[in-house]
């Protein structure tokens, strides 16, 4: 008889990529632990998607009632009290029911930091445990090394930047990616005055040049917010009245006063944990692992944030799934990460699915695209708003490969597009569906229907 290990499996992360692996596996009769060290749940319950889209409900309902013609002369009043409470309340339901179900599916828990001592042994504080293979599911933190003075300044990070119980006069967001553009909409509609640095040329770098222009025109337009691209923040002070954020623009040294600071600079995976003594190799972009997550340790995967990659819940969930699902079936079934979708949750939103052009330009495929503004919709019309498209990419054979589009319900638009593209639905099935008429979804259809005989 082998070894005895006090699991099976001990997976490393409680996130949306650990509890998929552990509610996958726990179908078995393996005995499983899931190491959280600080909230189970991990970023998607407790400082990420739930709490944002409680947030940002909160904001964009409040613009919306004190723009709407209708409220004109009502007397609306922000309490940052309550809606951080709301926000605290809607997290420990999250918790409380994401705890049951790990309970109910006989999962140990284990709470603590884990470090490893070698390959089938970790520590959580003076404890050790064993298990036959592991799974690591980390995640990722902010990362902000490139800017000096951050340990002396208090600033507030993605975590707690919407937590706030006193609406501050004035704030500055170091980075223009997808959490500075939500954060910024949030103080802004929330009435405080907002300025947003970004390195690259232009907002959401990431995405196509038309998304990053047209979320920059609505900030600054309808917000007010200060947009200032091509700005590197190289260092942070303070002193008894304010804060000073001094940056480069081109060759020119500044400095800009406020009294809040926000750190929207990006992530990196979460690696600090012994992976040496378990022979886990890695990069500062992410733990090493093959098309099926397995690290350079043979009984150590790895999946999500801490890979490296684009960050998602549903893609962490996907490979957290899938790895458990192979690893209890012994298959080898490779990801396909075809249709997956990406959202910035301003008003109105992004969504991102499958490949934009940007990453086809980069990989040379041929495509074409269409584009149709959001004014063409009676849906536009109805809601007095002119900021949006819906934007369709086709290969030669009439196929979706790639969609973007920017309304105020975009993300509720993703579904078909993603089957589409997922399933190789055509352009002209797609055109063929009877869509809601006075709906943003109307688009879609004039999108494929514009995209059948055009040529590439």
């Amino acid at each position: 008889m082998g070894k005895k290990y006090d699991f099976n499996y001990i997976i490393i992360g409680s996130g949306p990529a650990g509890t998929a692996a552990a509610l996958t596996l726990s179908k078995s009769k393996k005995r499983i632990a899931i190491v959280e060290s600080r909230f189970l749940g991990g970023s998607n319950i407790n400082s990420r998607d739930i709490p944002y889209q409680v947030a940002l409900n909160y904001s964009h309902l409040y613009y919306q009632a004190i723009t709407a013609p209708e409220f004109r002369n009502q007397d609306f009043s922000v309490s940052f009290p309550n809606a951080v409470a709301h926000q605290l309340k809607t997290v420990i339901s999250a918790s409380d029911a994401n705890k049951a179900i790990l309970k109910k599916s006989g999962i140990i828990t284990l709470e603590g930091a884990a470090h490893f001592i070698d390959n089938h042994t970790i520590a959580i504080g003076d404890k050790k445990f064993t298990s036959a293979e592991f799974i690591l599911a980390t995640g990722s933190t902010l990362k902000h090394n490139e800017i000096a003075g951050t340990e002396y300044v208090n600033y507030l990070t993605p975590e707690t930047a919407l937590k706030v119980r006193r609406m501050p006069k004035a704030v500055l967001i170091v980075g223009g990616g997808s959490t500075g553009c939500e954060i910024a909409s949030y103080f802004a509609e929330l009435g405080t005055k907002v300025l947003i640095m970004e390195t690259a040329e232009r907002l959401l770098p990431r995405e196509d040049k038309e998304v990053g222009e047209a979320i920059s025109n609505y900030l600054s337009k309808e917000l007010g917010v200060m947009v200032l691209p091509n700005c590197k923040v190289v260092a942070l002070e303070q002193d008894s009245t304010s804060k000073h954020v001094i940056f480069h623009n081109g060759r020119n040294e500044k400095m800009v006063r406020v009294d809040c600071i926000v750190l929207a600079t990006g992530s990196q995976p979460v690696l600090d944990y012994g992976l040496e003594n378990a022979g886990v190799k890695y990069k500062n972009t992410g733990i090493l692992v093959d098309k099926l997550f397995h690290t350079s340790a043979k009984n150590i995967y790895a999946i999500g944030d801490c890979i490296g990659g684009d960050s998602s819940t549903e893609r962490a969930e996907y490979e957290g799934a899938l790895l458990a699902s192979n690893l209890l079936n012994k298959s080898k079934n490779l990801p396909n990460y075809n249709g997956f979708a990406r959202i910035v949750n301003t008003n109105p939103q992004v969504a991102v699915i499958g490949l934009n052009e940007d990453d086809l330009l980069k990989r040379d495929r041929k495509y074409k695209k269409a584009i149709i503004p959001i004014k063409d919709s009676t849906a536009s019309i109805i809601d007095n708003n002119t900021y949006g498209f819906v934007k369709l990419l086709a290969d030669k054979s009439n196929h979706l490969i790639g969609a973007t589009i920017l309304a105020p319900n975009a993300s509720q638009m993703t579904g078909e597009l993603a089957l589409a593209i997922r399933h190789g639905v055509t352009l002209l099935e797609i055109a063929s569906t009877p869509h809601l008429a006075n709906s943003y979804n109307a688009l879609i259809k004039l999108a494929a229907k514009q995209l059948i005989d055009k040529k590439k």
